[in-house]
């Protein structure tokens, strides 16, 4: 609440601002002045009716505040850019008493910049696909699994969606044509609740590998950001999303392993729940899924290829690179925080402030030497706001290369 209303006296002082500038510079056309108070006026209404509307209702959907939120973020950050310039440019009047104009001239074709990008993030950007193709070269990898193909898909947090399956239609039809022998989903399939899944069932169940489909649970998807009635009813919601994830044809793996098999050679894939840093809840548990104990015939320094899902990158940094010599860890979250720019093959995101591991490979060698990998995608949905700047949802295509 403290945050909202920041914003909204953040926003009546940019108007008042731009209001004053304009009744300075168009004294004989008050209605350019007028028209614009009216218009903010219109917006802090819708401001005030998003922040009213229920975020944590079962009920409600969260969709149109949403996108009223959006609507009013898209306007008022051009808004605070060009407020920014022209206050900038008034900053020589305290010296010198004249204003620097051009500041107000920077100013208003970076607000009209920054409109359109924000736009085409929501509109463009969020609704493309972009398949990143990967390989991982090891000399532990069994010799039956050189060049085989894993899909990683990863935060699709279908409520905000809606009702739209398109999107995930053109994902499943864009996964398919790849062929994989595994489908690996890291987590976040929903925002708030389980019934936001609902109208993707269907079309989730297109996606098919010779190995199968395979998925871990992320922070969204417990109804931690939901006010249940009861325990009960959390405890339930979380059930129907296991029974659903079974329905559609998807193994669930909770702090438990699998075996893949090839020729006379195995992998072990490891998926534990959501392994969560502080605000985040935790339920993730590694040595659950695979022993530590060095006596067991299976244990997390074993001689054997190991692939790790798990939906918070922050916890190979914390954990599994410490106890481990896990090859290959499949993660998300981050979402690149939807945004992201590129000049050539460097990328920069405001997720890097936040997360070290935020998008792409990583390699760290184990105690033991072993070559350890952690690959980040940054997601196919949105939470919070429906927009993607730069940040194209992805699908990542691992290929296993054996290195002689």
């Amino acid at each position: 609440m403290i945050s909202a209303i920041l914003l909204i006296i953040l926003s009546v002082g940019v108007d008042l601002y731009i209001f004053a500038d304009l009744k300075r510079n168009f004294r004989q056309r008050k209605c350019i002045s007028k028209l614009f108070g009216l218009s903010s006026i219109a917006l802090w209404i819708l401001l005030i009716a998003a922040i009213l509307m229920p975020r944590r209702d079962a009920d409600k959907d969260i969709v149109p505040l949403m996108w009223c939120f959006y609507t009013f973020i898209t306007i008022y950050i051009p808004k605070l850019i060009f407020t920014l310039f022209s206050l900038i440019g008034g900053l020589p009047k305290l010296w010198r008493g004249k204003t620097w104009h051009t500041g107000k001239w920077v100013g208003i074709p970076l607000a009209i910049v920054s409109f359109c990008a924000l736009w085409w993030g929501a509109l463009v950007t969020r609704n493309n696909i972009d398949i990143e193709k990967v390989e991982i070269i090891s000399d532990r990898i069994p010799a039956a699994f050189d060049g085989y193909t894993i899909v990683q898909i990863s935060d699709l947090h279908t409520g905000t969606r809606g009702n739209d399956t398109r999107f995930i239609a053109k994902l499943c039809d864009s996964v398919n044509a790849l062929q994989p022998d595994l489908i690996l989903f890291t987590g976040d399939i929903v925002n708030r609740q389980t019934h936001e899944l609902r109208p993707f069932l269907q079309t989730l169940s297109t996606l098919k590998a010779k190995d199968g489909v395979y998925s871990v649970l992320g922070n969204h998807d417990y109804g931690d950001y939901m006010d249940w009635e009861t325990p009960q009813d959390k405890k339930d919601n979380l059930q129907l999303l296991k029974n659903w994830q079974r329905q559609i044809g998807w193994r669930l793996l909770n702090n438990e392993r699998a075996e893949l098999t090839a020729g006379n050679d195995t992998i072990q894939l490891i998926g534990v729940e959501n392994w969560g840093e502080p605000p985040f809840h935790q339920y993730g548990h590694l040595i659950d899924a695979y022993p530590l104990d060095s006596d067991s015939v299976y244990n997390l320094n074993d001689h054997r290829y190991k692939i790790l899902m798990t939906h918070n990158p922050e916890h190979w940094l914390r954990e599994v690179t410490k106890i481990s010599n896990i090859d290959l860890t499949l993660s998300g979250h981050t979402h690149a925080m939807q945004t992201e720019f590129k000049i050539g093959n460097k990328k920069w995101s405001p997720s890097a402030w936040r997360y070290s591991t935020w998008s792409g490979l990583y390699t760290q060698d184990a105690k033991d030497g072993t070559p350890m990998n952690l690959y980040v995608n940054i997601g196919a949905g949105e939470v919070g706001m429906p927009f993607r700047i730069g940040a194209t949802p992805e699908i990542t295509l691992l290929t296993l290369k054996r290195k002689n």
